[in-house]
């Protein structure tokens, strides 16, 4: 999967927390995961796509570590939706599923980058 690829993901991604977030029940509980989600769930594709204009590798570690952590906060929202049953399980599920499979990737992409820097490393002191 190429950056433009993964961007599109991350895009249907957060279009889908959107739409998520406009069915959350009009609860107290509701609308205060619903501010929590509509935040981490669509932040990954702007700083996804952040990352893609760094400056330097370290620059590109550093912006994929926010999209780490705001993903995994996503999946933390997701599970808290469907343990409570906020929503119906079949519809939020897949979400799930995506965001944990989105944070995988992003993931392996630092430690990629972080062993090829290291690489890097060593071959230029060599």
């Amino acid at each position: 999967m190429d950056k433009d690829e993964l961007k599109e993901r991350y895009r249907q991604f957060a279009l889908r927390i959107i739409n998520l977030v406009d069915a959350m029940p009009d609860t107290i509980s509701g609308k205060a995961i619903a501010r929590q989600i509509i935040r981490s769930g669509t932040s990954p594709s702007a700083n996804y796509r952040a990352a893609c204009l760094a400056k330097s590798d370290k620059d590109f570690i550093n912006k994929l570590k926010m999209v780490e952590e705001e993903i995994d906060e996503t999946s933390h929202w997701l599970s808290l939706i469907i343990d409570s049953g906020k929503l119906p399980k079949q519809r939020v599920q897949p979400l799930y599923d995506e965001s944990v499979e989105l944070r995988r990737i992003v993931t392996r992409s630092i430690l990629t980058t972080k062993k090829r820097m290291e690489s890097d490393e060593r071959n230029s002191k060599s």
